[in-house]
């Protein structure tokens, strides 16, 4: 999944609203079309907020907002208060809508999109170039190409298998080139020699794994014993 790019997850087919989209309009969409979520955007395309099913919740929230106490009026923002208001009382799309979005463009990576929304906390990405609204990535885009079938690797000698094994290992500080050889032959990466820990062993199954041209994983450390730990 690492080559993959925002532009090959990415939903063409987005609904989208206008800004002007009655509240109530908008949440029998995404009940009829089973989706989370709206962009809005203006007569000229141009991408403006998104409506999300938080929105909408915040806003039927609201209908049980009670006056505030004398105490929170003296002390709150002002801007603030009136900014939140017209969240949770507005009408139309352009009142509920979140305008602070995430964005990604087509060629972003598929890792970089993943860590925005564990990141963030969010669910979902819109795709965006030149202000125009391309196409949005949701976790659900990103685990299907999880769970895709990985493209063949072709050409790849044993050789540079072994030497981008090791170039991983290198940038980890749980793994020990010194201590851990690696053995490449027909695809196959072999350990050796010895590991700190079994989660430093399980590691390494992964690290070998995510190598493309790699067909199968050979453990045959040991642990480390207990004068080689103190001599490191």
């Amino acid at each position: 999944m690492t080559s993959l790019t925002a532009r090959d997850l990415m939903s063409v087919d987005v609904v989208t609203v206008p800004p002007e989209t009655p509240v109530v309009a908008i949440a029998r969409l995404l009940a009829e079309r089973g989706i989370s979520a709206v962009p809005v955007l203006d007569h000229d395309g141009r991408l403006r907020g998104i409506v999300t099913e938080a929105d909408l919740i915040r806003r039927l929230a609201g209908a049980e907002d009670r006056p505030a106490g004398w105490l929170r009026r003296l002390f709150a923002d002002a801007a603030t208060e009136a900014e939140r208001y017209a969240r949770t009382h507005g009408a139309t799309a352009s009142d509920v809508m979140t305008e602070q979005l995430v964005t990604v463009t087509p060629g972003t990576t598929a890792t970089h999109v993943a860590h925005l929304l564990e990141e963030m906390g969010i669910r979902r990405v819109l795709v965006v170039e030149d202000g125009k609204l391309r196409g949005l990535v949701s976790r659900a885009d990103l685990l299907r190409a999880l769970v895709a079938p990985p493209e063949p690797a072709h050409g790849l000698s044993d050789g540079r298998i072994r030497a981008a094994v090791l170039a991983q290992m290198r940038k980890q500080p749980w793994a020990d080139t010194f201590s851990t050889m690696v053995e490449v032959q027909g695809g196959t990466v072999t350990f050796h020699g010895f590991v700190r820990s079994e989660a430093a062993r399980r590691a390494l199954r992964v690290l070998a794994e995510n190598i493309p041209g790699v067909t199968k994983v050979v453990d045959e450390t040991q642990p480390m014993p207990a004068y080689l730990s103190v001599a490191a």
